[in-house]
């Protein structure tokens, strides 16, 4: 039926009595050979079968051990049907207000209810339908028409009384979330079919129906079970079957390597860790050869966007999933974590990662516990006779701040309840503090004294502190002066995170300069597949004439990710490629970027993507009907108004376009991109006046962005406002130093307005912003001649 959730036990065409016939068959031959009796040799299958899923009761046949291990883990109660034995929340005529709502919880009949305001404001009851999670907060999901399923923000903190718990509590405490918010429990940012259902249960299968906007999500197993992270497993299970039935595996085309499994995740190059006693670390006795374990573990446990649906345990992330970079909005500039990353990104930045240290060196997989307590868990690679000693951290020791945690772990809070820690294991930077304005271990303890104070600390015990790739993003981030150079610099650094090195890349936009675009240049080559995927869109934003000869060996790499992002980045020129074999190599990669975003059909900022791809290469059709897509599904995504206004503008069609803005802006007053592009049109419609004021507008809701800034003054210069118009660009500017159409500006307005000395010193601000580019030297050096002759004069 569809709109229910179906636990689907196989994949493919494969029946569900071919898989319980290999199961019950491997559970006789396993039993009889566990009881010393010899089984009879079952007829050898004449092909092997395509890999379906089987469940963990075929598992826990022969890995009782690590099947007790997981039961009552975080994975096994990810997500359960909701009953008395799993809804753990106060539903006993509890009540909750929250923004003017006042929520109640009860009980009927055996199932659990809440009554609370719906899609239109009006309070409704709901049936709570299942729990997600169980500590240190619990949520409950309520089921809607079209198979979809919404995620109440009111949740359950578990913890105990003592520690402020057995309560409910709201998810965004500090907010009123209206209904027909994106963000309102009934929007589509708390839809649990998109946004959470692939990492809480097995063999996930979103199933959106873009014709009929509903969802058929089924999977194999409600809950994280073996098979999320070891993938179908029915041909182990005959492979073990065969093999003690005495038959020959890779004769019926069981790869005997990965004992029938798509991937082994237990380390197989024979290493381990051995002790360095020079250093009091232990180091790999030999480098580790796959990441696969890190990998499994991050297509959950990351912030990603998911490019195809098809999802296999032993894939590399990056065939389907693209986790983000450090950007300014989810890490500080030194990499520590800010909004809510999942740690991922964050043990890539750290030399963990790099010398070797994989997942289940720390946490236990079955049971997700920590293999060791307390420091004990660290000196399994630091000796603690040096490192867990106050000769090492200068505090009193076995107290609370000789935790190694409490110094190279800082963990954050999200959720309201949720403290995580940062998996960077940084050393404590104070001095970053001072200069980038980042959180640092040391104050966030000792509050009441000052980062200086901290800097003196570390330096007194520890010596200066090295230099940090955190100098280079900020600049990057602030459009500080030498910033390209700096970014270029960490991206060519082949000693940092290949994180870092691709963050850094993606804030070299414009035009950087020769020597930041032969690193972009050399990013395409790199071994790292984030790398290279950064360095397409640095190539692509930097403007390069010689986009189509670099972007064009990528529409071949191994890797999804990489592939389809060349392919976006050649949409642009497309249109005018007739070379028969590079139309070859270009069509299976931009049609591959097409299904990439139907594998979030069911998100408007897909078919924004789509529109926006499709309006590149000039097929304007095909673009109207996708941003007219995302509108279907959101009649209230301006981003969809906004790009379908400025489609109708590349067609000469502003009368359509203007009823689109003067719409986005009605919907959100406060998007600064719908009163700048609204300025734009009636720039073009002769209403300078009414223009003036959308840009103005947009310059106050967004201060920051330095385009908004620029056209706001040139808008001012033109209407006969200098003075107005040069106040501006200087706010600009002192928020991008560097920006080459500011700094061109200025050099204008103050010629012309006579201020020839100010014009040469912007002059030579941009002749050192791009060194590159003659037409800045030819300007600067004219107006120096226009000085000398005035001097003459």
């Amino acid at each position: 039926m569809r709109g229910r959730l179906i636990p689907l036990l196989v994949a493919g065409i494969v029946t569900s009595a071919a898989v319980t016939a290999v199961y019950m068959l491997w559970v006789s031959v396993r039993g009889a050979v566990q009881n010393g009796q010899p089984p009879d040799p079952p007829d050898p299958p004449a092909v092997a079968t395509p890999a379906v899923y089987v469940g963990r009761q075929a598992c826990a046949v022969c890995h009782t051990r690590e099947h007790d291990l997981w039961q009552g883990s975080h994975h096994d109660l990810a997500m359960q049907p909701a009953g008395p034995e799993t809804v753990l929340g106060n539903f006993d005529d509890a009540s909750f207000t929250h923004g003017g709502v006042t929520s109640t919880f009860t009980t009927r009949d055996g199932g659990f209810f809440v009554k609370t305001d719906g899609p239109d404001g009006d309070l409704r009851e709901y049936r709570i339908t299942h729990t997600f999670g169980v500590t240190p907060l619990q949520q409950y999901l309520v089921g809607f028409p079209g198979g979809r399923y919404q995620v109440l923000p009111l949740c359950w903190d578990t913890r105990p009384v003592n520690e402020g718990g057995r309560r409910w509590f709201h998810l965004y405490p500090d907010e009123v979330i209206p209904h027909g918010d994106a963000l309102h429990w009934t929007g589509p940012n708390q839809n649990w079919n998109y946004m959470c259902a692939e990492c809480h249960s097995t063999n996930l299968r979103k199933n959106y129906d873009l014709e009929h906007d509903s969802y058929d999500t089924t999977f194999s197993e409600i809950d994280v079970s073996c098979e999320a992270c070891h993938g179908p497993g029915s041909r182990h299970v005959q492979w073990s079957r065969s093999a003690y039935a005495g038959y020959d595996t890779p004769a019926l085309g069981i790869d005997d390597t990965n004992l029938g499994l798509l991937v082994r995740l237990r380390d197989t190059d024979g290493g381990g860790w051995v002790m360095d006693m020079s250093t009091g670390t232990a180091q790999r006795s030999v480098p580790r050869s796959s990441r696969t374990e890190i990998d499994t573990c991050a297509r959950c446990h990351s912030r990603r966007v998911q490019i195809d649906e098809d999802d296999l345990p032993g894939q590399p992330l990056l065939d389907t999933y693209v986790p983000a970079l450090l950007s300014e909005r989810l890490y500080h500039p030194d990499g520590q974590i800010l909004d809510e990353v999942y740690v991922y990104g964050s043990f890539l930045q750290s030399r963990m990662y790099a010398k070797g240290v994989s997942c289940s060196d720390c946490h236990d997989p079955h049971s997700g516990r920590l293999v060791a307590r307390g420091n004990a868990l660290c000196g399994q690679c630091h000796l603690p006779d040096r490192f867990d000693t106050p000769a090492h951290h200068f505090h009193e020791a076995e107290g609370p701040a000789s935790s190694c945690v409490e110094c190279h772990m800082r963990d954050r809070t999200y959720m309201v309840v949720d403290p995580r820690r940062d998996h960077s294991f940084r050393i404590p930077r104070p001095d970053l503090s001072m200069t980038l304005a980042t959180p640092n271990a040391c104050n966030q303890c000792h509050t009441d004294r000052s980062p200086q104070w901290a800097v003196d600390a570390v330096d007194r015990w520890y010596g200066p502190r090295r230099s940090h790739f955190g100098d280079a993003l900020h600049a990057g981030r602030t459009g500080a002066g030498g910033a390209a150079g700096k970014l270029a610099a960490v991206a060519a650094d082949a000693g940092q995170p290949a994180i870092v090195r691709a963050s850094a890349l993606s804030l070299l936009t414009g035009s950087p300069g020769a020597a930041a675009r032969a690193v972009i240049e050399s990013g395409l080559a790199d071994d790292d597949a984030l790398v290279r995927l950064a360095a397409v869109d640095a190539l692509a934003a930097s403007g390069s004439e010689h986009l189509l000869r670099l972007a064009v060996p990528l529409l071949g790499d191994p890797v999804r990710a990489v592939r389809i992002r060349a392919a976006r980045a050649l949409a642009a020129v497309a249109a005018g490629v007739t070379d028969p074999g590079l139309r070859e190599a270009l069509e299976p990669a931009m049609a591959e970027y097409v299904r990439s975003e139907l594998t979030n059909a069911d998100r408007p900022e897909s078919h924004v993507n789509l529109g926006n791809f499709y309006a590149e290469q000039a097929l304007f059709g095909a673009a109207e009907a996708s941003y007219l897509t995302a509108l279907g599904l959101d009649a209230a995504h301006v981003p969809a108004h906004v790009n379908l206004a400025d489609l109708h503008r590349a067609r000469g069609r502003d009368d359509k376009g203007e009823p689109l803005l003067r719409r986005a802006v009605e919907i959100d007053p406060g998007s600064a991109a719908a009163h700048h592009a609204l300025g734009l049109l009636l720039v073009r419609q002769g209403l300078g006046p009414q223009a003036i004021e959308s840009f103005r507008r947009a310059c106050e809701l967004a201060p920051d962005n330095t385009r908004f800034g620029y056209v706001y003054a040139v808008s001012l210069h033109s209407a006969g406002r200098p003075a107005d118009a040069m106040e501006e660009l200087e706010r600009t500017h002192a928020v991008s130093p560097v920006d080459r159409d500011v700094l061109a500006a200025l050099v204008t307005f103050h010629r012309e307005a006579g201020n020839l000395d100010a014009a040469i010193g912007f002059a030579e601000e941009l002749v050192a912003a791009a060194p590159d580019d003659p037409g800045g030297v030819r300007l600067l050096e004219e107006l120096r001649a226009d000085g000398e002759l005035k001097g003459t004069d």
